[in-house]
């Protein structure tokens, strides 16, 4: 009973912690980052004293670095990777060769060993994935040049976490081990991508047959933690082994569905990761030796950003996005944790030495978003000109910002799609079949499998950018679910969509949908047509009595939306316009051409 009450005490401390400091920092205009890291603080051991194992919740929040990317590799389609080598290789890996290069040349001049100065140098040299990714999803930042130069060098410094961790056991006593880890690394980096390429989606095709959302949450969660479980026992970064996988799925037509079911998670959990590096700040340390830990913090942070601010000029980024870019790479990282926590395990760096590390790094990450709101009021402002703002993004455009999204992929939106693609437009298709997501694909369609009636997949899919929303649902309710959501939400979105019948059209326009067919009566019309021709009357006549037939309907339908739901007064206006179009067109016949005779007669009569 005691474990049960104790993890529903510190679940109420976090929970209490984060709903009341977060909406406070951001009505501070402080942001969310910077309200949990003083939410850990307050309920840390050197606050309120509400939890005292900041270790152990550090690690069960490092998940939520996981997922973010995973999300992160699920949005780098291959091919968008290969496009980013040069920043991600070039730009990425001279950040962290530089940044090492200058803080152990530092160390090493003020005394330290060769060593020592090395591992300090490479976990000071880390910059923060989950607080750099955090502030350009909350800015809006991700698709501007900057913003995609961070992404590079982030991306970089994950991969470079293999050879990193390989190398402090060479640097201590098991040398042998440390070969042994870095064969046993590129194996199990190579087994996965192999495996995943194979088995991946078949594996998650099968699971959406069964056509269980919930099953397909616990799919998405089971990958993300089997994969991130498989690089801790192979003593690499947990989150170089989610992006791995996500970028496996990147083109996968799951890719939306998964974006969509994991993001929830990976919002608390990054919410709980900042609180436990506010709850590990060692103010002990801090106060034992204030002076050292100031300048260490000063000094790394300053290396980093003169290298990083030369990075930024010789990369082209607009000025008023480089301030960001040199603050998000500057300070210290998540991962430096464990480089730190490594080099101690395996003797390589004193205990006194790594509490230093560790109280440097989170109280860089602690300054971050301050650092940027002093940014965003003094500095920016006297910039004419200057602040960021989206731009065209420098890697190939996703499916995501077609203009148009197409929910249903049946015979009705099947035709849209071929028109569109006659004509050289993209479109972004949503369907909840996976057989049908499956064989469209093989036609070379970008279809992705999800439920377009959730708000948060259809804005995964880009309908904050998109123009038309084709709503092409067979079942009723679903497509006014979705005419209602986009509605609401999406207001830019011109909605094009079908109705089965008079009740579902009138539903829709009341829910404010202008542009709607009736499933069978264009074809009705059609077939009407040939039935009039096929009895002798004239194309040319034929057509004009579908037209006018058409626009009386639609007026009818117009007088008939204000009553729906009053049976007897819909049933009047139907007789009534009915006995008026008999009239109207019993006076045209006689005009025209007089008695009907039975039958029509041939060309040669008239």
């Amino acid at each position: 009973m005691n474990g049960h009450s104790d993890w529903l005490g510190a679940a109420l401390v976090y929970l209490a912690a984060a709903v009341l400091a977060v909406p406070l920092a951001k009505r501070l205009g402080l942001g969310a980052i910077l309200g949990y890291l003083a939410a850990g603080i307050a309920i840390g051991p050197w606050g309120l004293k509400l939890v005292a194992d900041a270790e152990g919740v550090l690690h069960v929040a490092e998940f939520g670095v996981v997922l973010m990317l995973f999300l992160v590799g699920l949005e780098l389609e291959p091919r968008r990777l290969w496009q980013m080598r040069r920043a991600v290789f070039g730009w990425g890996s001279l950040q962290l060769l530089g940044s090492t290069l200058l803080l152990g040349a530092l160390g090493w001049a003020l005394g330290l060993s060769p060593t020592v100065a090395l591992v300090g140098a490479l976990a000071l040299a880390m910059s923060s994935t989950a607080i750099g990714l955090g502030v350009m999803g909350e800015r809006n930042l991700m698709p501007t040049p900057g913003g995609q130069s961070v992404l590079a060098v982030l991306l970089a410094q994950d991969i470079a976490a293999i050879p990193v961790l390989a190398l402090i056991p060479l640097l201590g006593a098991g040398g042998g081990a440390g070969w042994r880890g870095a064969l046993l690394a590129l194996a199990v980096v190579a087994g996965l991508v192999v495996g995943g390429r194979l088995l991946l989606r078949p594996a998650l095709r099968w699971i959406a047959r069964a056509n269980t959302p919930e099953v397909f949450t616990a799919a998405a969660l089971l990958l993300v933690v089997a994969s991130a479980a498989l690089m801790r026992w192979a003593e690499l970064s947990m989150a170089l082994g989610a992006f791995l996988a996500g970028v496996l799925l990147a083109e996968s037509e799951y890719r939306h569905e998964l974006e969509t079911d994991l993001a929830p998670f990976k919002g608390l959990l990054l919410g709980l990761f900042f609180m436990a590096i506010g709850m590990s700040l060692d103010f002990g340390v801090l106060m034992a030796r204030p002076g050292l830990v100031a300048l260490l913090v000063l000094g790394f942070v300053g290396l980093k950003a003169l290298l990083l601010m030369g990075m930024g000029r010789a990369m082209g980024l607009p000025v008023g996005e480089r301030p960001f870019f040199v603050l998000l790479l500057a300070q210290g990282g998540e991962f430096g944790f464990v480089v730190a926590q490594a080099a101690l395990g395996a003797q390589v760096l004193p205990a006194e030495h790594a509490a230093l590390l560790l109280a440097a790094i989170a109280l860089s990450m602690l300054c971050t978003p301050l650092l940027l709101l002093a940014l965003d009021r003094w500095w920016l402002p006297r910039l004419s000109g200057c602040a960021p703002r989206p731009e065209v993004p420098t890697v190939e455009a996703g499916a995501h910002q077609a203009p148009v999204i197409i929910a249903g992929f049946g015979r009705y939106g099947q035709i849209i799609g071929r028109l569109l693609s006659a004509q050289g437009l993209q479109a972004t298709v949503l369907d909840h079949d996976a057989e049908q997501v499956a064989s469209v694909r093989r036609f070379g369609w970008e279809a992705y499998f999800g439920d377009a009636t959730r708000q948060d997949l259809l804005r995964n899919a880009g309908a904050a950018q998109a123009k038309v929303l084709v709503i092409a649902l067979d079942d009723a309710a679903q497509s006014e679910k979705l005419a209602a959501l986009a509605g609401e939400h999406f207001p830019q979105l011109v909605r094009v969509a079908r109705a089965r019948n008079v009740s579902h059209y009138a539903k829709l326009r009341a829910l404010g949908v202008e542009h709607i067919e009736r499933e069978t009566f264009e074809s009705s019309l059609r077939s009407a047509r040939t039935v009039l021709e096929q009895l002798g009357l004239p194309a040319h006549e034929a057509r004009q009595l579908a037209q006018s037939f058409r626009a009386h309907n639609l007026e009818q339908l117009d007088a008939m939306l204000p009553h729906f739901g009053d049976e007897q007064r819909l049933i009047a206006i139907s007789k009534q316009g009915r006995e008026q179009l008999e009239r109207q067109w019993a006076a045209e016949r006689a005009r025209q051409r007089g008695p009907l005779r039975e039958g029509w007669a041939d060309d040669s009569d008239r």
